[in-house]
C-alpha cells in the first residue's frame, strides 16, 4: 500500500526545455513562467537570473548545472543523465537555459538526449542574447540601406579556434553579432581591419539586460582598446556593423572622424 501511494505520487517523466532570455528575469516568456511552476526539478545554467526560480514550486529541487569562468563545470554528458534521472524519480524536469536554447545552447542534444529514453519533451523558445540584446539598445540587425541581413556566430569553434566562418561574414554587408568572443576581440577586430573594415561601428554590451550591464560603442580599429580601458569581460555581445551608427552614442565618434578626414 504504502509503495502504490508512492509511485502514485511521481508523475508522468516529462522535460521542459525553457528559454529564460538575457540577464532580465522579466524577459522569459509566460510560458516558461508556467512550466517553471510546475516544475519538480529545475536544472539551470550560470548566465540564468536567479529570481527565475522564485516560479518554480517550494517543493522544487533547483540544481545548477552550468559553466562558470572560474569553477567546478558541468559536462554536456553529465547534464544530460541529470535529466534522465529526475525526470524518472520526480516527474516534470525543466531544463532552464539563458537565451534561447537551440542558439550555442545544446538545446537539440539535450531534447535529443531526452527522446532517446521516450520521455515526453516540450521546447519553449526564449529571446536570444544575440538579437534581445541589441534592440534593447535601439541597434536593429537589418535597417534600410545599412543591412539587409544578419549573422549570428561564435568567436570560436568547438576545438577553440577562431571561427572560420568570420571572414565571410566581415567581407559581407551585413549585421554581425558574435557572442563568446570577447577573449580574442584582437583576432576578430584584425579579420575586419583586413577586409579594409577599420572604421566599422562596433557595440560591445557585457550582460545584456542585467541591473551590472555595461555598453561600448566604438570602430572596430580601436575596441581592443576600449574593452580594456572599460574592462569589459564575458559574457558580452559583440555587434559588427554600420547600424550601430544608430546608437546615440556613436554621435561623437561619427564626429571626431569627420574632422579627422578634414583635417
Amino acid at each position: 500500500m504504502i509503495l502504490n501511494k508512492i509511485k502514485n505520487s511521481i508523475q508522468e517523466p516529462r522535460i521542459t526545455l525553457v528559454g529564460a532570455g538575457p540577464g532580465d528575469p522579466d524577459l522569459i516568456s509566460l510560458k516558461g513562467v508556467k512550466a517553471l511552476n510546475t516544475a519538480d526539478v529545475v536544472l539551470y545554467d550560470a548566465l540564468v537570473n536567479g529570481a527565475l526560480l522564485n516560479h518554480a514550486p517550494e517543493h522544487a529541487i533547483k540544481i545548477f548545472v552550468g559553466s562558470q569562468f572560474d569553477g567546478e563545470s558541468f559536462s554536456q554528458d553529465a547534464v544530460n543523465k541529470l535529466m534522465i534521472d529526475y525526470a524518472l524519480n520526480y516527474g516534470h524536469v525543466v531544463r532552464l537555459k539563458s537565451g534561447d536554447p537551440f542558439v550555442f545552447a545544446k538545446g537539440f542534444e539535450e531534447i535529443n538526449f531526452a527522446e532517446s529514453y521516450s520521455i515526453k519533451t516540450e521546447i519553449v523558445p526564449g529571446i536570444s542574447s544575440a538579437i534581445g540584446v541589441p534592440g534593447l539598445h535601439k541597434i536593429p540587425m537589418v535597417y534600410g540601406n545599412m543591412s539587409e541581413s544578419f549573422w549570428v556566430l561564435s568567436g570560436v569553434n568547438s576545438k577553440g579556434e577562431i571561427s572560420s566562418d568570420l571572414k565571410g561574414a566581415a567581407q559581407s554587408k551585413a549585421t554581425v553579432v558574435v557572442l563568446m568572443g570577447i577573449e580574442r576581440i584582437r583576432e576578430i577586430a584584425a579579420i575586419f581591419m583586413a577586409e579594409g573594415k577599420g572604421r566599422l561601428p562596433v557595440a560591445v554590451i557585457e550582460n545584456g539586460s542585467a541591473h551590472d550591464e555595461k555598453t561600448i560603442v566604438g570602430v572596430v580599429e580601436t575596441i581592443a582598446e576600449l574593452i580594456e580601458d572599460h574592462k569589459i569581460s564575458s559574457p558580452a555581445v559583440l555587434v559588427f556593423g554600420d547600424v550601430v551608427s544608430l546608437h546615440p552614442s556613436f554621435a561623437r565618434i561619427r564626429d571626431f572622424y569627420h574632422l579627422l578626414s578634414e583635417g
